[in-house]
C-alpha cells in the first residue's frame, strides 16, 4: 500500500493502489478542493507531485487539456481528482493556501 505525504503540513496517509490521490489527501484531513466532483473541469485540485511521480497513473488528455489552460503549471504539475496511485509512495504539494497561487 503506497504512503501519501502532503506539503506542506507533513502529513501522511496509506491508501490503495488504484485509488484517486484526490481521495488520498482528503482523507488525511487536508483542505483542498474540488468544484466540479473530479471531472478536471475546475483545476482546483491542482498539485505538485514532489516525489512519485512515475508511480501514478499516465496523465489523461483531459487533464492535460485542462493544465494547458491554468498559469503557474509546471512539470510536476496534476490534478489530484485524474492521478491514481500506483505502488510507489507520492509525496505531493498543495497549493492556492500559503503558496501565493
Amino acid at each position: 500500500m503506497p504512503t501519501v505525504t502532503i506539503l506542506p503540513s507533513g502529513k501522511t496517509v496509506e491508501a490503495s493502489a488504484g485509488s484517486r490521490l484526490l481521495d488520498a489527501i482528503l482523507s488525511a484531513g487536508e483542505a483542498i478542493v474540488s468544484k466540479c466532483g473530479g471531472e478536471a473541469k475546475c483545476g482546483q485540485c491542482h498539485v505538485f507531485v514532489q516525489e512519485g511521480k512515475k508511480s501514478l497513473s499516465k496523465t489523461t488528455r483531459t487533464e492535460n487539456e485542462k493544465l494547458d489552460a491554468m498559469v503557474g503549471v509546471g512539470s510536476k504539475s496534476r490534478l489530484a481528482c485524474q492521478a491514481l496511485l500506483g505502488a510507489e509512495n507520492v509525496t505531493v504539494e498543495l497549493l492556492g493556501f500559503d503558496s501565493g497561487f
